[in-house]
């Protein structure tokens, strides 16, 4: 397997620091011009030796990136959306993964089984897409944790019907018991490995003023809070937002010094810049790679299916909270349909599907092609759609290389 030696990391952190100011200047999402980047070095002699797997996604991508945004959600507004957001990340996820699946197996003949793990992987929007772009823009704090927060909640559900489709393809029947069960103990299982690996640590850390101690803290506190609940087949990413979210609530109110905050804040920020500079240039040389002719048709019918599956999931689960105080304004449903960007997450699903599927090697670049689409024309419209809706003050656009 490929390696990454340090010279090449070098030159991708050098190619993201050009891409950083050159997106500043055009007003371009430093994604999209990442992954275009991406894919002009995959045709270099250089190329990109590091593989984009499951691997690399899961353990050493998600976790900075679902931490750092999670230390700035306050826990207060969290808590009042909370009905609004488990609906979407429950029933609207289900919804979207069914109109994706029934229109995949009806429209290109794919099995049930195989309509139903592309489905399930395309249903979730990806937090990583997802933090990038709302780091380039600035919009009203409800909608930004509308989006945020429900972008890292609804990888839980997905992750659970990933893992209910992989017992079934291993030939077993699933059961309204075991699905409740495996839901259950992943969502619960999450929550609880979070608070247990960062509870003692920043308890440990309130113990010291060294800043630098208090960043080594945390970063054990979001790398240890993935690890612990993958290894026990919970949600590594409930879990690390459960853990930012007692650092951010409850660190910063206390536990970690006056010193440290700024350095704890600094370094997060910084080291969600360098693991989005890497996954989206990963990305584009893998987008490079991939052959999309053969799958051209299926490619189109996914990418609409995508959407409409989508907007099934938004408007409706949306209207439910019409009359109460927790109801969403139209322009934010909007925003929350077109803002449902995929990315690394969709794509470590597909390159982790069993080989005995048929349709694995069609669904891989389908996949791939959904996410070129969310990336490069949803990512750049954004913005655009944004202003157009009045949601972003005429001050701000998009940022420099501190807004990946």
């Amino acid at each position: 397997m490929p390696t990454l030696d340090f010279s090449t990391l070098g030159l991708m952190l050098f190619v993201a620091s050009l891409v950083a100011m050159l997106t500043r200047r055009l007003g371009v999402p430093y994604s999209v011009g990442l992954v275009s980047a991406g894919i002009a070095l995959a045709f270099l002699p250089v190329g990109l030796p590091m593989p984009l797997t499951p691997e690399l996604v899961f353990e050493v991508f998600l976790p900075p990136l679902v931490f750092e945004a999670a230390i700035q959600i306050a826990w207060k507004p969290f808590r009042r959306e909370m009905p609004l957001l488990l609906m979407l990340v429950t029933l609207g996820v289900v919804l979207a993964a069914a109109v994706v699946a029934g229109g995949m197996h009806y429209l290109v003949g794919w099995s049930w089984l195989g309509a139903a793990f592309f489905g399930i992987l395309i249903a979730a929007t990806d937090p990583v897409s997802v933090i990038a772009m709302f780091k380039t823009v600035k919009v009203p704090e409800r909608l930004h944790l509308l989006v945020e927060a429900e972008s890292l909640l609804n990888d839980g559900v997905a992750a659970v019907g990933f893992a209910i489709l992989l017992i079934v393809a291993r030939g077993t029947e699933p059961t309204a018991g075991m699905i409740s069960t495996q839901l259950f103990t992943t969502v619960l299982g999450g929550v609880a490995s979070g608070a247990l690996i960062a509870v003692p640590l920043i308890l440990i850390a309130g113990r010291t003023t060294d800043r630098l101690v208090e960043v080594t803290l945390t970063t054990l506190i979001a790398y240890g809070s993935f690890l612990f609940a993958e290894h026990f087949h919970f949600s590594g990413v409930l879990a690390t937002l459960t853990a930012g979210l007692i650092v951010g609530n409850y660190g910063f109110m206390g536990s970690i010094s006056d010193e440290g905050h700024p350095a704890v804040v600094n370094f997060w920020e910084y080291a969600a810049f360098l693991v989005n500079s890497l996954i989206f240039i990963l990305i584009g040389g893998r987008e490079a790679q991939q052959s999309f002719i053969p799958v051209i048709g299926a490619a189109m019918a996914a990418t609409a299916l995508s959407l409409l599956g989508r907007a099934v999931a938004i408007y409706p689960v949306a209207g439910l909270f019409a009359r109460t105080g927790l109801a969403v304004p139209w322009k934010y449903k909007h925003v929350l349909v077109w803002g449902g960007l995929k990315g690394a997450l969709a794509l470590a699903l597909a390159l982790a599907l069993p080989t005995s599927l048929p349709e694995r090697n069609e669904i891989i670049p389908v996949a791939f092609a959904v996410v070129a689409f969310s990336i490069f024309i949803q990512g750049l419209t954004m913005p655009g759609l944004m202003r157009r809706l009045g949601l972003i003050e005429a001050s701000h656009g998009t940022e420099g290389p501190q807004s990946v």
